[in-house]
């Protein structure tokens, strides 16, 4: 098959084959296809080239209603749920209820396939009240409840927690045992070797390897996916620097929380009294279940939810308070968890996302200098990896990968960073990708950023912070040095267990 988006070759003669009861993972860096090949499969595009086939049968849906109707479900890389809607009213969108909706019926539903498949799910909760976690969950769920014959994962567990990650691939097993063919698209390698039966992946659009047995080739795929080998992520090594002669001042903390308190509309306290410090050149990692905290002190510090109690500081400047515009200028960068929601503007171009912060610098008797703002848009793409046909096209047009790539090219770049705020900034990203992302974050500390990371991807942060903190049901349950020797006291903290 090939499709085509204007000047962009998105796919050229791609051919793949899944066959019933297999799980088929598909890789590929960021921008490779993958995303374009699940979105002819549902119905989303239509193909220029090549022709599909279902059971034996021409398959060509004129959209997602048609292939749904097919039996062909897809979660997608980005959340198709409506903000105001519970769960279980999201997950009667689409179904023949014949003027009646059942939600009692489908609660029940979503109860027993929450509790089957280790997905916690409340069913009447509002979409907008829940977690990133908890909201692609949602979307799981709402595929699994129409019994698929074809099911397409478009990197599902970019948000999951090792422990929900391993419940899922056990659902793509058990699932598969049922007859259905299932294409997993995924940049974890432990994934691959877990539960591929086969694996195809995708470079440039067109394919650059198959594999019938993708455990034993694992580091071919990974070379061919990025042309290159890949090291695991290795602890930071620091360097004491020796104090100064003579009296010197101690900088401020990059980062210093005192209290922070939030509670929910319906008074439940979501985060409760946190309290932590981080210095200038330090990386400062909170781990912890999805939906104990983590997403509101990370709306805090954001400038987009008010604290109920409490105050904090970067820099030593109180920024409780502050918009997010007056945290810019403060030097403090946010890299969000839902970088859809906050963190970019979809239908502008990429060039106007990478220096949304910074649009002044461009201004010339009033109008954009758009010349100079390509040019420097360029060299940062460049730098950080962002692929796109130019810096003229609309941001919502690149992957989800490429998306998050250039926030962070946006944050790290910030005049006067001082603080960093990265919350998940990995999610979605190949192995490749998310060496250089870390590579560019511990340069930020080695010239002296704090650093406070924000992830569900636990190896991740015990390889790349200095010190991990625990946060239970808004608490801190207890923090240690980053070390892989105190994997199981972190992952007793996260359970909700001290010591």
């Amino acid at each position: 098959m090939g499709k085509r988006f204007g000047s962009l070759q998105a796919l050229a003669d791609v051919s793949l084959e899944l066959a019933p009861g297999e799980v088929h993972c598909l890789l590929g860096e960021n921008g490779a296809g993958k995303s374009t090949l699940c979105n002819l499969i549902f119905g989303v595009y239509a193909p220029d080239d090549g022709e599909m086939a279902l059971d034996g049968r021409a398959y060509r849906p004129a959209g997602p209603a048609d292939a749904l109707a097919s039996r062909v479900a897809m979660v997608h890389q980005h959340f198709s749920l409506v903000p105001d809607l519970s769960v279980v009213d999201n997950l009667l969108l689409g179904q023949q209820t014949r003027g009646v909706l059942r939600r009692r019926e489908c609660a029940d539903r979503i109860a027993d396939l929450s509790a089957r498949y280790g997905l916690q799910l409340s069913p009447h909760a509002r979409i907008q009240d829940l977690s990133i976690g908890e909201r692609q969950r949602v979307e799981i769920v709402k595929c699994l409840m129409r019994e698929p014959r074809l099911l397409v994962l478009d990197e599902p567990t970019a948000v999951l927690l090792p422990a929900e990650i391993a419940a899922l691939l056990d659902v793509c097993e058990r699932v598969a045992a049922t007859g259905c063919g299932i294409l997993l698209v995924t940049h974890k390698l432990a994934e691959i070797k877990r539960v591929a039966r086969r694996a195809t992946v995708l470079r440039g659009g067109r394919i650059a390897a198959r594999s019938d047995h993708p455990e034993q080739d694992l580091d071919d795929l990974v070379r061919a996916m990025i042309q290159r080998d890949t090291s695991p992520l290795r602890p930071r090594e620091r360097t004491e620097t020796p104090p100064p002669a003579g009296p010197s001042r101690k900088p401020e903390p990059a980062l210093m929380v005192d209290g922070l308190t939030v509670r929910d509309p319906d008074g439940v306290v979501r985060l409760d009294r946190f309290t932590l410090l981080v210095e200038p050149g330090e990386i400062v990692a909170v781990a912890g279940v999805e939906g104990n905290g983590q997403s509101e002190l990370g709306a805090v510090l954001s400038g987009l939810l008010p604290a109920t109690e409490g105050r904090w500081f970067a820099s030593g400047k109180e920024l409780t308070a502050a918009a997010p515009r007056a945290l810019t200028a403060a030097g403090v960068g946010i890299v969000p968890e839902d970088r859809h929601a906050v963190g970019c503007i979809t239908g502008m171009s990429v060039a106007e996302n990478l220096f949304l912060d910074r649009l002044g610098r461009y201004r010339r008797f009033g109008l954009l200098d758009r010349a100079a703002m390509r040019r420097d848009a360029l060299a940062l793409m460049q730098r950080f990896d962002v692929r796109a046909a130019s810096p003229d096209v609309t941001f919502g047009g690149l992957s989800g990968g490429n998306q998050q790539k250039a926030v962070l090219a946006r944050e790290l770049t910030l005049d006067g960073l001082s603080f960093l705020l990265a919350a998940q900034p990995t999610r979605g990203l190949d192995v490749g990708a998310v060496e250089a992302v870390y590579g560019h974050i511990r340069a930020a500390c080695d010239r002296g950023v704090g650093v406070l990371l924000i992830s569900s991807e636990l190896d991740e942060l015990l390889a790349v912070a200095d010190r991990v903190v625990v946060l239970y049901r808004g608490r801190v349950m207890g923090q240690c040095p980053a070390d892989v020797a105190h994997r199981d006291r972190i992952g007793a903290w996260m359970a909700g267990h001290t010591e």
